[in-house]
């Protein structure tokens, strides 16, 4: 994601990455707001604003997800998160306009980027 984020077309879309890290995939994200940051920051020199930790899926969904889930919903497995990394796409005026699967890389994302911009 720090691909996208110091993307030049993403900095011509006005664009920010904002991660939020979730706990619910495997337990791979047991640590402290902190400690992700530190792990974040010295493995993949990520330099964009990192959230507190958060649910993504079930009653305790925190509302940002629970927006984005019903205005992007997947086509194969409906409305949850299936696992980390899935990413959403935001326009300037807060309309969730596109939903990506975890497997798709932020340079296939970046060149999307001119269609919403």
């Amino acid at each position: 994601m720090r691909t996208l984020h110091s993307n030049q077309t993403a900095d011509q879309a006005g664009c920010t990455v904002l991660a939020f890290p979730c706990n619910q995939f495997g337990a791979q994200e047991p640590g402290t707001h902190e400690e992700i940051k530190a792990f974040a920051q010295d493995n993949y020199d990520a330099n964009f604003p990192l959230f507190e930790k958060i649910d993504v899926n079930g009653p305790s969904a925190c509302e940002l997800y629970q927006y984005l889930k019903s205005a992007q919903p997947d086509p194969e497995s409906g409305q949850d998160i299936g696992w980390n990394f899935t990413k959403f796409l935001v326009d300037g005026t807060g309309n969730a306009v596109a939903r990506f699967a975890p497997q798709v890389t932020p340079e296939e994302i970046g060149a999307e980027l001119g269609r919403w911009s």
